[in-house]
């Protein structure tokens, strides 16, 4: 009786330190964009930076400068100096009245990674809310949803209209 109480609260104490470890990291997650969720696309940078353009072309509304004044916003698309590492790219939901925060940055030749960051509530900035703001993953998955359906599916037919049999990693 007493090894199955030893065993029964030795597994017990395992997955609740597993958990405290768990916790930890997320909530001392480190980098510049430690919660963005991010895909990997077998595309190179500079090609899909033009998809996106084009998308935005095709789909005006998804374009946050044709429907606002980015720069008025103090949102510019692309780097923001020589050494910056990521590719800066903004969307909006004119249904929603929000601002989509996502950047790229290439990881070789032929493969980018391409992130969906945060989302802003109106169009006065300070109301941003990173994509994996909340601890509980379910919680992170609509808006997530929404955005895969939005945009990531229309990149991603892009992608294979230039490279068929192309996939990606979540």
């Amino acid at each position: 009786m007493k090894t199955k109480y030893k065993i029964l609260l030795g597994t017990f104490g395992l997955i609740f330190i597993s958990f405290i470890f768990y916790a930890g990291a997320w909530l001392f997650a480190p980098g510049s964009y430690a919660r963005a969720e991010i895909y990997e696309l077998a595309i190179s940078e500079d090609s899909l930076v033009q998809i996106i353009k084009d998308i935005k072309t095709e789909n005006p509304e998804l374009d946050l400068d044709q429907n606002n004044n980015t720069k008025d916003l103090g949102l510019i698309e692309g780097r923001h100096g020589e050494s910056d590492h990521w590719y800066h790219i903004y969307f909006y939901y004119p249904d929603k009245n929000q601002i989509v925060y996502t950047w790229a940055r290439k990881l070789s030749k032929t493969t980018v990674s391409f992130a969906f960051v945060a989302v802003n509530d109106g169009l006065t900035l300070g109301n941003w809310t990173e994509v994996n703001s909340e601890f509980w993953w379910w919680r992170n998955n609509p808006v997530k949803i929404e955005f895969e359906n939005r945009i990531l599916k229309k990149i991603e037919e892009k992608i294979k209209e230039r490279k068929p049999n192309t996939v990606y990693k979540k």
